[in-house]
């Protein structure tokens, strides 16, 4: 019973405490759960991060489930789920009760100007710590400089491309490249 509150805890605090969304809460869950907890080793976040990223949902959801179910299960990931949903939950409930007025308020308006600045950086924190830590393989380099490139492109010059064409245009390179190469090591 206490790591599934341990496991509830630990996800509110991360979903109470971090804005900006999925991508902002990566580098979070990695220092929870890799680093202070123990729960997950840092290749399963790399590859759960990876998994996440391609299956539906947004991926600190998809993250704290995978951390629940390895911890305790399926009560586990439901626990955990519920964690990291249940703060947003509340605060967009109890914004959403006031939202007219909520956004007149300067120093609240203010505040969100600076939450934006913020969730780039924890966003570039987490690629950056996921850079370092990738094997030194000539391979993913050149399939992620590719990435950010055409992503870079597309934001730049506002090109209207899905990103369900660009997910479905990179399995389709991945599996050609598997095709090709074989199974990676």
């Amino acid at each position: 019973m206490s790591i599934l509150r341990d496991l509830f805890l630990t996800f509110a605090q991360i979903g109470l405490f971090t804005f900006g969304g999925g991508y902002a809460m990566i580098a979070m869950i990695e220092n929870k759960c890799v680093k202070q907890k123990n729960w997950i080793s840092h290749d399963d976040m790399m590859n759960v991060t990876v998994i996440a990223e391609s299956t539906p949902g947004p991926i600190a959801i998809n993250c704290a489930t995978f951390v629940g179910f390895k911890q305790a299960g399926f009560l586990g990931s439901l626990v955990a789920t519920l964690g990291i949903v249940f703060p947003s939950f509340v605060i967009i409930f109890v914004i959403s009760m006031f939202l007219d007025y909520f956004l007149e308020i300067t120093w609240i308006s203010n505040a969100f100007h600076g939450i934006k600045i913020a969730v780039g950086i924890l966003i570039l924190d987490a690629s950056l710590t996921m850079v370092k830590k990738m094997k030194r393989k000539i391979l993913p380099f050149i399939i992620m400089t590719c990435s950010f490139v055409v992503m870079l492109l597309v934001n730049i010059f506002s090109w209207n491309i899905s990103s369900i064409c660009l997910m479905s245009i990179a399995a389709i390179v991945s599996l050609f490249i598997f095709v090709i190469m074989g199974a990676p090591e």
